[in-house]
């Protein structure tokens, strides 16, 4: 991605940054609306905001009052929001390009045109060819579109027809469109309600793909489509009975099977089928097990199980596909091991790559099937992400990897397996304008917090602009949830904070893999609050070992990450000058207790089921809206799409609602509902930097890291007024 050239100091000057009268926020109306549930009253003034349609005159009108708000009193930042903007897509690579994989019979890629939102999908017969295929210009699609987002993109095997998802309205609902690759013609086939991708057959006439229910946004049912026919007479092959699994479809490296994988949060099931015989059934592999998680690679007449079966940080095993289903023909391949996660693996027809995290750090593991010795890729960065790239051919000799750090732009590799680390950069990330990675430090710490566990921490700072006196703001960074761990990866955006002599951290707190299944587990269910114990005492420890200045502690997190941030808020405000938090899921308790919205039953091995008083009790206890009270709050920027299908909007808008009902202080609190977005927010390649200048540009003002900037003290008084 690209440079930076500034200094702590804003070298551009917003000189237009002068306070202005502030308008009073908007009042919402109180409607009580009693829930009992064992034997505890609930009380939410606010839950008039709810409105699933989206259309109530009432709702719109307020979430409109608050963005006028938001747009009124957000005056004073917008010329270093724009600066900050134009600063962010400055350093992309106009021409940014994929690098190319080998298919069939083409090489594959996408690329951008220069000043366009979307990429362009081509491939080529040779790569050293002037004659290029282009399958879809997304840009053409997107044309006067307010959101356009694509979802899947799928070739058939004979490489003639192309199937594409799209989401107009931000709901992750798609219609799938076919494309004549031969004419370049769309198709008359179009199926609606999906969830944007499809598994071809063998034959390249039939195909799979997964139905949505239009109100919970679950996909649950497998149809059967075949060209040439209208979606009313597709077949539907399976329909998930249990409203806590999602499904999804895949097919095996060596193209032979159509995987259909099943999975809760702790409990997965994968069926199999024939991919030459698409009028057949999906079997399992292994029927579902409470509790068993698995997943199943093929290499020949065996499958490779990566399982939890006795092994709580998974184990590698082996067997026969003809004795799948007896666990007691499996043979271990990798042990268990309680230090090593087994994250992933690929099959290839002469060797075994396995991916691991050990104490947080990834690694990569060649085991070759014949011959040579094992051996391990070698990375140098203190903290860094590693994984597979697109490895479309299972006959290979090489593999492809992608590697960042938080000092090291996003770099693809190419490791020809039989000269062991040897190894060919394909392509590194661009920064364009002066970036120089040695500039900048990365470290890797271990927080002990108050319950005597380690918590990593991934720091990066630019070294001229760092003192180790606790004079430095600080920008922390964390989620969470769900076993997923925010990996210590580049940002060119976040060169924008470092350059301003901003610590970024990120808080690897429980409720993340980082360290393995049981850093996950104790994260989540009954141990919920670990996670916010954890951001906290990152926190503190930070400013205490002078990364930080006590008072110029910023915050950021979204969706789940936006819970922990309205957790930390309301048990530690006073550790905080700023946070964001973005489509945050702070309404717990109703959510979850509610099985018509969107998600809802697939997470109770996430949060629990509030049906059960205990889950209840211990919801009710961290619940950022249940537990907003009469205090003083950091300055707060919230925000929200409309349309979000993850954390419906009126989470954030009741959560909004209360907080300027009982807090106690005058710092800013501003709501800001895009009213055309969802979950992921803007569509778009440079869009969707829109909303990182806000958030830069809110907390950068409030600290006055600008050379005309206001002082959070100015507009504190113009919020009073």
């Amino acid at each position: 991605m690209a440079p930076l050239i500034l200094s702590a100091v804003l070298l551009f000057g917003c000189n237009n940054m002068t306070t202005t009268q502030a308008v009073k926020p908007p009042q919402a109306d109180k409607v009580p609306h009693s829930m009992t549930l064992h034997g505890v009253t609930r009380v939410d003034d606010y839950y008039w905001m709810r409105d699933d349609e989206r259309k109530a005159p009432k709702v719109i009108s307020h979430l409109n009052a608050e963005n006028a708000y938001t747009k009124q009193e957000f005056k004073p930042f917008n010329d270093l929001k724009q600066h900050l903007f134009d600063e962010l897509v400055g350093r992309l690579d106009k021409d940014e390009s994929s690098v190319p994989y080998f298919w069939h019979q083409h090489w594959y890629y996408r690329y951008y045109k220069q000043g366009f939102e979307y990429p362009v999908i081509a491939r080529k017969t040779a790569l050293e060819s002037d004659s290029e295929h282009i399958l879809l210009d997304v840009n053409e699609r997107a044309e006067g579109k307010d959101f356009y987002g694509l979802g899947g993109v799928s070739v058939s095997p004979d490489e003639t027809k192309l199937v594409f998802g799209e989401d107009l309205l931000s709901r992750r609902i798609y219609t799938l469109y076919f494309k004549d690759l031969t004419s370049g013609e769309l198709m008359g086939d179009k199926l609606e309600g999906t969830d944007g991708s499809i598994v071809w057959a063998s034959d390249n006439q039939h195909l799979f793909y997964i139905a949505k229910d239009p109100q919970t946004l679950l996909g649950y049912r497998v149809f059967r489509h075949k060209l040439g026919t209208a979606q009313s007479e597709d077949v539907l092959v399976y329909e998930e009975q249990d409203d806590t699994f999602y499904i999804s479809l895949g097919k095996s490296l060596d193209e032979s099977v159509i995987v259909l994988h099943a999975e809760s949060t702790v409990t997965s099931e994968v069926r199999m089928l024939d991919a030459k015989l698409p009028l057949g059934q999906f079997e399992p592999v292994l029927p579902r097990e409470e509790g068993h998680e698995y997943s199943v690679s093929k290499l020949g007449d065996s499958y490779y199980i990566l399982t939890n079966w006795q092994a709580s940080n998974f184990r590698l095993m082996k067997v026969a596909i003809s004795q799948a289903a007896d666990k007691s023909a499996w043979q271990d391949v990798i042990a268990h091991d309680l230090n090593s996660r087994i994250e992933d693996v690929l099959l290839l027809s002469d060797y075994m790559v396995v991916q691991t995290r050990e104490r947080g750090i990834s690694r990569i593991r060649v085991y070759p099937l014949i011959g040579q010795a094992e051996f391990e890729l070698a990375f140098n960065d203190p903290a860094y992400v590693v994984g597979f790239d697109i490895n479309a051919n299972q006959q290979s000799d090489k593999l492809r990897i992608y590697y960042s750090s938080p000092t090291t732009p996003e770099s693809v590799y190419e490791y020809a397996l039989a000269k062991p680390n040897e190894r060919k950069l394909l392509k590194q990330e661009k920064v364009l304008g002066e970036f120089n990675a040695d500039d900048y430090q990365a470290e890797r710490l271990f927080i002990e917090a108050r319950d005597g566990k380690e918590v990593p921490v991934t720091l990066v700072y630019r070294k001229d602009k760092f003192n180790k006196d606790g004079t430095n703001p600080l920008y922390q960074y964390g989620y969470g949830s769900y076993g997923y761990t925010v990996e210590p990866d580049f940002s060119s955006s976040v060169l924008s904070l470092l350059d301003r002599g901003v610590v970024y951290a990120i808080a690897h707190v429980r409720g993340s893999e980082m360290l393995g299944r049981a850093w996950y587990d104790d994260g989540r269910m009954l141990n919920k609050q670990n996670s916010f114990n954890d951001f906290i005492d990152v926190t503190k420890a930070l400013t205490e070992q002078g990364y930080g200045a006590k008072d110029k502690v910023v915050a950021a997190g979204g969706s789940a990450g936006g819970l922990l941030m309205g957790g930390v808020i309301n048990q530690a405000p006073e550790r905080y000058f700023a946070v964001a938090a973005h489509v945050p899921f702070v309404d717990v308790v109703t959510t979850m207790l509610d099985e018509s919205i969107p998600l809802t039953t697939n997470e109770y091995d996430e949060w629990g089921n509030p049906n059960e008083k205990v889950y209840f009790d211990y919801m009710l206890s961290y619940a950022p809206y249940d537990n907003v009270r009469s205090q003083n709050y950091p300055h707060l920027l919230v925000t929200t799409g409309l349309h979000d299908s993850q954390v419906q909007y009126f989470e954030p808008a009741k959560w909004v609602a209360k907080l300027r009902e009982v807090k106690t202080d005058d710092n800013m609190l501003l709501f800001d509902t895009d009213m055309e977005a969802g979950h992921g927010g803007k569509s778009g390649r440079y869009r969707q930097y829109d909303d990182t200048a806000k958030e830069y540009a809110f907390f950068l003002g409030l600290l006055g890291l600008d050379d005309k900037a206001i002082q959070p003290s100015d507009i504190t008084e113009s919020a009073s007024r």
